[in-house]
């Protein structure tokens, strides 16, 4: 029998594709890449990377929520750019939503994002610990 559960929210974007917005195997829950939709109407919420950033660690808060747990509990950050030259406007806000001790993490410059995006963020959140 598996310990596997689906998590999903209405407070987060729904999947554009066949995955789960996180699934949770024991006390570890893997959220997918959240990129800065509305989950109101699915649509970008802005160009700027700023207003971008601000919902993709919106979007993940959401989804931690949804599984009993919070950014904090987050032991593993990857984050993907499509232009590196955003990525100190990025380390600040993800200031404003993580504290010390930060996740693990990388940042990763890729070509091109989902729907336009700028910015995507993937996580690894362990629970009880």
């Amino acid at each position: 029998m598996s310990n596997k559960a689906v998590i999903n929210t209405e407070q987060a974007p729904a999947a554009i594709g066949p995955y789960s917005q996180a699934i949770k195997a024991g006390n570890t829950v893997y959220i997918s890449g959240q990129i800065p939709l509305d989950p109101g109407n699915m649509e970008l919420v802005a160009e700027d990377i700023d207003t971008q950033a601000h919902q993709v660690f919106t979007n993940l808060q959401a989804v931690c929520q949804e599984a009993a747990g919070s950014l904090q509990d987050i032991v593993k950050l990857n984050i993907y750019l499509t232009d590196l030259s955003h990525f100190a406007v990025v380390n600040q806000i993800m200031e404003e939503y993580f504290q010390a001790p930060y996740p693990a993490r990388a940042a990763v410059g890729v070509r091109e994002l989902p729907k336009g995006s700028q910015v995507e963020a993937e996580a690894v959140m362990v629970l009880g610990d």
